[in-house]
């Protein structure tokens, strides 16, 4: 069994968006719930200053729960990049995190 599930949601100035997707597989005894996520916000800039950009910022983390046979999965990204369109220039800001849960499909497999 596979669901899915997707929105796009947009500011109402329309410079911030999110477009978030959620999947729910079942498969052999195991669910898993995929969750990604991207965030970002457009921002038009002075191409005469502009700043030095920041590395990107990356976090991962794994978690692991062996009494009630859970494992979950996260990774978060963060980076600025600028873009031109019509001799104007634009500063993106942009997130995207991707989550993966598993765990029985069944409570009947829990001790």
């Amino acid at each position: 069994m596979r669901d899915l599930i997707f929105k796009n949601l947009t500011s109402h100035d329309h410079k911030r968006r999110t477009v978030s997707r959620r999947e729910v597989v079942d498969k052999e005894g195991v669910k898993t719930i995929i969750r990604r996520r991207l965030i970002y916000k457009i921002i038009e800039v002075n191409a005469d200053n502009l700043a030095k950009q920041p590395d990107a910022q990356v976090y991962i983390q794994r978690k692991r729960n062996n009494s009630q046979q859970k494992e979950s999965y996260f990774c978060r990204m963060k980076s600025n990049i600028y873009a031109k369109s019509n001799g104007k220039t634009f500063l993106i800001m942009f997130g995207h995190s991707f989550k993966v849960d598993l765990r029985p499909s069944n409570s009947l497999c829990l001790p």
